[in-house]
């Protein structure tokens, strides 16, 4: 079934609720199955998948109309749980927390599985269209591109790692990576900033029991906030901001898809104009 999200015209008037159902995707980690979400945002399809004793495979539904997932569809996977692999045409990926694995197009159904299922693997699972086929190329987490952003005295410090981009490993149009809050930060994507030509999903991670996340959205002089917990995923149209503010520091995975691929490519909003 597709997910479709409201215009900002829609997005004023509702209520908690209707806002939750429509731009927040809950339920994706649930022991020993996997869990897809097809939404009407760039076709993304985002899903989570937790192996336990025995190993679990991705195969396309019969909405798809495919032989395979990923016949059309490229594929970007972050490991947020316990030591796992991942199985893609004969060859075996271990993930270790944080690591990624980006998966190409044409590649048919890749397998997963836990190392340990009293500490499983929690694979999150990220797919576009694919126009192009690129190789499957494991990432660790440590040798992601990495940069420092943010200021103490704006409690943003943090952590931005890029994936899967163009000056790094090739993808036809996923952009993906990890950042992460320093302890004592809480902000993130501060200043606020929307994407005309690509959309993005967040999902939250490593935020602590105790904790959540503001996320904002909508337009800039409209915003409104869902709160997050973790294992959470909130959907971000090329007309609305997203950032957010946690009570205790987290992690969050960004993916995007769209017309391009220009890390740059977006249209900053001065704090004076977010209401």
């Amino acid at each position: 079934m597709m997910h479709y999200l409201p215009g900002p015209a829609e997005t004023r008037g509702l209520s908690t609720e209707a806002l939750r159902g429509a731009f927040l995707v809950d339920g994706l980690f649930v022991p020993g199955r996997v869990v897809m979400r097809f939404i009407d945002l760039d076709r993304v399809v985002v899903g989570g998948v937790v192996p336990l004793g025995a190993p679990l495979r991705l195969t396309a539904p019969p909405e798809m109309a495919a032989d395979s997932f990923a016949e059309r569809r490229e594929i970007g996977v972050l490991n947020v749980g316990g030591p796992g692999a991942v199985s893609v045409g004969g060859e075996r990926y271990a993930l270790g927390t944080r690591d990624g694995l980006y998966i190409g197009r044409g590649s048919g159904d890749p397998g997963f599985e836990s190392v340990d299922p009293a500490d499983p693997a929690r694979f999150y699972l990220v797919s576009y269209p694919a126009h192009a086929s690129y190789p499957t190329t494991y990432l660790a987490h440590a040798d992601a591109d990495a940069t420092e952003l943010g200021t103490a005295e704006q409690a943003n410090r943090r952590v931005l790692r890029k994936y899967f981009h163009p000056d790094g490993i090739q993808t036809a149009q996923l952009v993906m990576g990890v950042t992460e809050l320093m302890p004592g930060s809480v902000w993130n994507t501060m200043p606020a900033h929307t994407h005309a030509r690509r959309t993005e999903v967040y999902l939250y991670f490593a935020v602590p029991d105790d904790a959540v996340v503001f996320h904002m959205l909508g337009q800039p002089g409209e915003t409104r906030h869902l709160v997050m917990r973790d294992g959470q995923v909130a959907l971000s149209p090329g007309w609305s901001v997203h950032s957010g503010c946690g009570t205790r520091a987290y992690s969050f995975c960004w993916a995007m898809g769209g017309e391009n691929q220009a890390f740059a490519d977006m249209q900053g909003v001065a704090m004076g104009d977010l209401r």
